[in-house]
This record gives structure tokens, C-alpha cells and sequence, in this order.
């Protein structure tokens, strides 16, 4: 699973999995009169600034500007290799761990994880 990936299931939990086990089951053909819309609740729905807020051990960390600390708080490791790689998967080749690199990944994800339907808060995104 890409580091992103483990981001947006610690994040959004069991919801994050359930849908991506959804989207690879394979498909069955059923016919239109048996079948019922299906209803699951939305990813969207998750608050990650209060979310995150709840992980213990958030309220020593600075995970709202950090990427570093975003990183410890999920419990994935926040070392520069895994960084570097986390930049690469949102396109950022040039990664240097600089600490304007770091706030730029650290918008980056946030930015994606509203983008997956999370409700980040602004000033977190830009």
C-alpha cells in the first residue's frame, strides 16, 4: 500500500477500507428488477481536523503543520526515504526535505485527503 494510502486509512479507518475492498470485488451481473441501490455511508463524512484531534498523543504533536508529526500521529514511520516517497506519489520529484518541502507535502496531502472526501479545514489546504 502506498504511504499515502496508509495516511488515508488512518485517517478515514474502516470507511477508507471498505470502499477500497468495494471498488475490487469483482463485478456480477444482476438483473435490474432484484436489484437495490445500495446505500453505505459516505466517506465524506469524515471530520479529519477532529478526527486526528482524537488520536491520542495529537495534543503533543503539531500534526496541523507538520508533516513530520502528521506522520508519528498515524503511526507511520516520518523518516526522509518515506517522505521522498510520499512526495513522489502526489508528483513531487523534486523533494529535497527542505522545510518548504515540507510544508508543501504537507498541504499536498491534505489537499488529497479533501479531495478523497475528507472535510479539511482551509487553512489546512492552501
Amino acid at each position: 500500500m502506498s504511504i499515502f494510502g496508509k495516511i488515508k486509512n488512518a485517517i478515514f479507518g474502516s470507511e477508507a477500507k471498505a470502499e477500497e475492498a468495494k471498488v475490487e470485488e469483482p463485478k456480477v451481473a444482476v438483473t435490474p428488477v432484484t436489484a437495490a441501490p445500495a446505500h453505505r455511508a459516505a466517506i465524506s463524512e469524515v471530520d479529519v481536523a477532529s478526527r486526528l484531534d482524537n488520536i491520542p498523543g495529537s495534543d503533543k504533536l503539531n500534526w496541523r503543520t507538520s508533516i513530520v508529526d502528521l506522520m508519528k500521529l498515524v503511526q507511520i514511520d516520518a523518516s526522509y526515504a518515506n517522505r521522498k516517497e510520499l512526495a513522489q506519489e502526489l508528483g513531487n520529484a523534486d523533494y529535497s526535505g527542505s522545510a518548504e518541502d515540507n510544508i508543501l507535502l504537507h498541504k499536498q496531502v491534505m489537499n488529497k485527503i479533501a479531495d478523497a472526501g475528507g472535510i479539511v479545514p482551509a487553512e489546512l489546504k492552501d
